[in-house]
């Protein structure tokens, strides 16, 4: 029999298998071409909140089908398995599984920003209108 877990234990379990970043590190990364960042938020809040310049864009459900090196429908951008990808949603929860399935895909640099957009947001970090 199967024993079930928590999502909390779930998120500590994932987390303990790689180094999450924070938005000041992200920002570096990503500005330095060391990192690509990834905004899995969804549209509403991406028109609330704003974007982060230079952030790709992609859906949650389309994550592993853009990221996959391999993938007939990747982004020019998913260049091979050795790709850091920075992943960042709302508040740093479904991008923690997000960069455990990419972990699984074999982009083992994946990982995910700390506290999520609202964490850079916080930080000061530049943030643009979304054209709707």
């Amino acid at each position: 029999m199967a024993v079930s877990i928590g999502i909390d234990e779930l998120l500590e379990r994932v987390r303990a298998g790689y180094e999450r970043v924070g938005a000041r590190e992200a920002y570096e990364a990503g500005r330095a071409g060391e990192a690509v960042l990834v905004d899995i938020r969804y549209a509403a809040l991406r028109e609330r909140d704003g974007l982060i310049p230079g952030a790709l864009v992609v859906e949650r459900n389309e994550l592993e089908w853009r990221l996959d090196p391999r993938g007939s429908h990747r982004l020019p951008e998913a260049t091979g398995h050795d790709l850091r990808a920075i992943v960042i949603c709302n508040e740093g929860y479904a991008s923690t599984l997000a960069a455990e399935s990419l972990h699984r895909l074999g982009l083992h640099r994946a990982t995910d920003l700390v506290d999520g957009f609202q964490a850079w947001r916080a930080a000061g970090l530049p943030v643009v209108a979304a054209s709707v």
